[in-house]
């Protein structure tokens, strides 16, 4: 396996969970959580989604261009992880501290969409 290989085959494993938890909160949480609880599974699996996304196109960059976007995909990666993890977490759990964690993960993915900059910068 290439190296290059390993950004994708993230992104794929993402999609997919991204996709199988978001239907695991639509069929199978709904009636186990709160209206509100469940709201918070879909922003979690939204962005889950949303960022999933991102992370193929940057393995499709990195494909295409031979360059590493590996900066912008950890930043990603770990956004998702820290942000839709911990709001999976608090649904399943009903632990609400893992909320805190929320605001890490969004912070991150912050950053990995201003690291997108550096790409724009250096990428040409």
């Amino acid at each position: 396996m290439r190296a290059l290989h390993l950004p994708l085959i993230l992104a794929a494993v993402s999609g997919a969970l991204s996709i199988a938890l978001g239907a695991f909160g639509a069929h199978g949480l709904r009636s186990r959580v709160s209206p509100e609880l469940l709201e918070t599974w879909r922003t979690a699996a939204g962005y889950h989604q949303l960022h999933s996304v991102v992370l193929l196109t940057l393995a499709v960059y990195a494909l295409a261009t031979g360059r590493s976007a590996a900066l912008s995909s950890g930043l990603f990666g770990a956004g998702i992880l820290f942000f839709s993890g911990s709001l999976y977490l608090l649904v399943l759990t009903g632990q609400r501290g893992f909320g805190a964690v929320a605001p890490v993960g969004g912070l991150l993915l912050i950053a990995g969409w201003l690291s997108l900059l550096r790409l724009a910068r250096f990428g040409a």
